[in-house]
């Protein structure tokens, strides 16, 4: 494939400001590849637009989140989406079937085989991979202020879970409602993982055109160590304590604005419409 129907969108800030590496990699391969250094999401979204004739597979480099800021740009189009994972955990693109393995890549990108996966919007923001409400907003919102990294997350992660207070969670009488109470937190999965290989919906299929709903009680300590195995051994199930289910189109309202979408805190108040867009994305497989 010519180099010109490629183009790589960096987040600087990504493997802790460590690009310059993947540059040098990439241009032992590639002669003045089109690369944007992107320091926004709007910075994204204008180089996509002005080299959208041009390009035809766009590699997002960094983690969920730039993912994400790439994939709404190119939902419900033929562009393909490829990702060189370059974030704290690399949830999407470990499902996917990304590596750091940049000769793998390349060889991806020359054989141009795609699949389609769904693609889901929380009101209007939109994630490829992980939204979720309660407890782990609140802990990506607290990870947003250190340098990031596997054990600041678990760090924050701890710290968090012995101040925070369970939500209240309601669901619309006709999405559900049998659910609804209250939780340490609501995860909303596009994928199986968050992350570091930590399975919280196990079952979760990108491709099947419905999110998977895990809801999770506050628990006592002596549980942690059971979640906490179940969560890396693709084991976690129903129980007193994790509540699941599918559906492709869910009503919902929380005592909390604090989400996160594909790792990024936002602020997001009820009710919550959460929507699944079947097979509007195309990524290179």
């Amino acid at each position: 494939m010519a180099v010109q129907q490629v183009a790589f969108i960096i987040n600087p800030k990504s493997a802790r400001g460590n690009h310059g590496e993947f540059l040098r990699k990439l241009n032992l391969f590639w002669e003045n590849p089109l690369c944007c250094i992107s320091q926004s999401k709007e910075e994204t979204a204008d180089f996509i637009q002005t080299h959208w004739e041009r390009v035809n597979i766009f590699v997002a480099v960094g983690g969920d989140g730039t993912i994400s800021s790439v994939a709404e740009n190119l939902v419900h189009s033929e562009k393909i989406l490829a990702v060189y994972p370059a974030g704290s955990g690399n949830g999407f693109a470990r499902e996917a079937g990304f590596s750091k393995n940049l000769n793998q890549l390349l060889r991806k990108i020359k054989q141009r085989n795609f699949q389609r996966v769904d693609t889901l919007l929380v009101n209007d923001f939109f994630f490829v991979n992980m939204a979720g409400a309660g407890y782990v907003g609140t802990v990506v919102k607290e990870f947003e202020k250190t340098n990031r990294g596997f054990r600041n997350y678990i760090k924050v992660c701890l710290q968090t879970y012995f101040s925070f207070n369970p939500v209240t969670v309601t669901f619309d009488k006709d999405t559900h409602p049998e659910w609804s109470g209250d939780y340490l937190m609501v995860n909303i999965a596009n994928t199986r993982q968050y992350g570091n290989n930590a399975f919280i919906a196990p079952h979760a299929d990108f491709a099947d055109g419905l999110a998977t709903i895990v809801l999770v009680k506050k628990f006592p300590l002596w549980y942690a160590p059971i979640f906490a195995g179940r969560l890396f051994r693709k084991k976690l199930k129903d129980d007193r304590f994790v509540k699941s289910f599918h559906s492709a189109d869910i009503q919902l309202s929380v005592t909390s604005s604090a989400w996160h979408t594909d790792g990024e805190f936002r602020h997001i108040e009820s009710p919550v419409h959460i929507k699944v867009l079947p097979a509007s994305l195309k990524i290179l497989v």
